[in-house]
């Protein structure tokens, strides 16, 4: 595997991806590197039969989860930001609330509304969804982080126009 054609292919894909969980130009860039840094030294462990951007994302979401525990007095853990606190299970006591994320899933195309779906209300680990659709556990964490990161989106669109 050539590492700088890896690099030049991917890193702007694993960029974006710690971009969004982050929220952080400064600090996203140094987590692509960072996952880069560390891919380079795991290489030889990469069988080459699943996604190479997949495994690279699950680099990275290491890095990052690294990172937060590093500074978790300056920075919100992923999920943090969700109502209730990242607790979806907390945000689902006020019924309102509940009928408003019933109504975003709903919005959700596939495999987001199921994924979704599967870790949250069915609690399953990320390597059973992944077994269920035929992928990766690297897939389904992407998948869910994607389809939480558009239930946030439209969930403070809707919070922003309830406040007009």
């Amino acid at each position: 595997m050539d590492f700088e054609i890896l690099y030049r292919l991917y890193f702007r894909d694993v960029y974006r991806y710690v971009r969004g969980l982050s929220r952080d130009e400064h600090l996203a860039e140094e987590i692509a590197q960072e996952t880069f840094a560390r891919a380079l030294g795991a290489v030889d462990r990469f069988d080459g039969r699943g996604d190479v951007r997949a495994w690279l994302f699950t680099i990275a979401r290491n890095v990052w989860v690294d990172h937060c525990r590093r500074h978790r007095r300056e920075t919100e853990l992923p999920g943090e930001d969700l109502p209730g606190g990242g607790d979806f299970a907390g945000a689902l006591e006020d019924r309102e609330e509940v009928l408003a994320l019933h109504r975003i899933l709903h919005t959700l195309p596939e495999p987001y509304k199921e994924v979704f779906g599967l870790r949250v209300f069915g609690e399953l680990p990320f390597r059973a969804i992944g077994q269920v659709f035929g992928k990766t556990e690297g897939w389904a964490r992407v998948t869910y982080y994607r389809a939480k990161s558009r239930i946030l989106r439209q969930w403070e669109a809707e919070r922003d126009e309830s406040e007009l």
